[in-house]
């Protein structure tokens, strides 16, 4: 009872832990906009990504401060406006269309003050793999350092990223994931969510060859690296997915 008794008199100290009174109404920091309109939000991100550079306080303005229902209403909204970010699966080359692809990929960006991100968009998401490629090819027609440097002198952040991702990918498959494999043993602790979900995920397409990349590009095997990096069951499982060295 003594314990009892003293637990209770602690409640009384406000500067401690204390049972939080039975209170009803709406505590969360975003609330719904009374004026929301899904139209008018979605035309204001799509002329805020449009603009040169980004107008990336339109884009914070109307995420935050829209609820998670009217988000979805502004996502359905600017895909019936824009169209829906659907790759071309045609493994045909259409040489013109690589050329003009090319130029404008130039226009908008290397070629003017501020990056028409939505011209980037459009064509890195897409165009067929193949085509892709092509449309690099293109492009060195019009910059001696190639899209992927030009990228990275005109955008930030995670959409250059994605954007790089992109390119990379285009450009080499096998060498862009050869250095997301090498990338996730740099530093301090490896990074086994990405090594797994590439050795797992590629090990029935093209590993063989992502392999001969890492080797090329690092001078010596994944193996290796992979031996020095994990230990255990770990170990054992992903050294028997690249199979012989």
């Amino acid at each position: 009872m003594a314990f009892l008794k003293k637990l209770f008199e602690q409640q009384k100290d406000d500067t401690g832990f204390r049972p939080a009174p039975f209170e009803t109404g709406y505590f969360g920091t975003v609330k719904a906009d009374p004026n929301f309109n899904a139209q008018n939000d979605a035309a204001k991100l799509k002329k805020a990504i449009e603009t040169k550079g980004v107008d990336e306080a339109t884009i914070v303005e109307v995420i935050a401060k829209r609820s998670n229902a009217q988000r979805q209403q502004i996502k359905a909204a600017y895909q019936q406006s824009a169209g829906k970010a659907t790759r071309s699966e045609d493994r045909n080359i259409d040489d013109g269309m690589a050329k003009s692809d090319a130029k404008a990929l130039f226009e908008a960006g290397e070629n003017r003050i501020g990056t028409v991100c939505s011209v980037l968009i459009d064509i890195l998401t897409n165009r067929s793999e193949a085509q892709l490629c092509k449309i690099l090819q293109y492009y060195g027609q019009f910059s001696k350092d190639g899209l992927a440097k030009d990228l990275e002198g005109e955008l930030s952040g995670n959409f250059e990223d994605c954007l790089m991702t992109l390119v990379k990918s285009a450009l080499n498959k096998h060498a862009y994931f050869a250095e997301r494999l090498k990338l996730a043993m740099k530093g301090l602790g490896t990074d086994t969510d990405t090594l797994t979900r590439i050795l797992v995920s590629r090990s029935e397409i093209d590993l063989l060859k992502i392999m001969q990349e890492y080797k090329r590009m690092y001078g010596k095997s994944l193996q290796e690296d992979l031996l020095k990096e994990t230990k255990g069951d770990y170990e054992k499982i992903v050294l028997a997915l690249c199979g012989t060295p």
